[in-house]
């Protein structure tokens, strides 16, 4: 299992702030660290049959990406 910030959605924040902000002349030291918004958890169901355990009903619930 893991949670953490969706990289992608982070990618393209960055990408559209910090680029954009650059080239209209903003210094980078200048910019604000960014703070990921969305997170995602993901469920890899091979790794846990391999090493033995069993997943509860309930993460599956919140899981937003189970790997088969």
């Amino acid at each position: 299992m893991s949670y953490g910030p969706n990289a992608v959605e982070l990618y393209r924040r960055i990408g559209s702030d910090y680029v954009g902000q650059i080239l209209k002349g903003a210094k980078p030291a200048d910019l604000p660290v960014q703070q990921p918004s969305k997170f995602e958890f993901v469920i890899n169901l091979k790794t846990a049959k391999a090493t033995g355990l069993t997943i509860p009903r309930i993460p599956f619930a919140a899981a937003t990406q189970v790997i088969e």
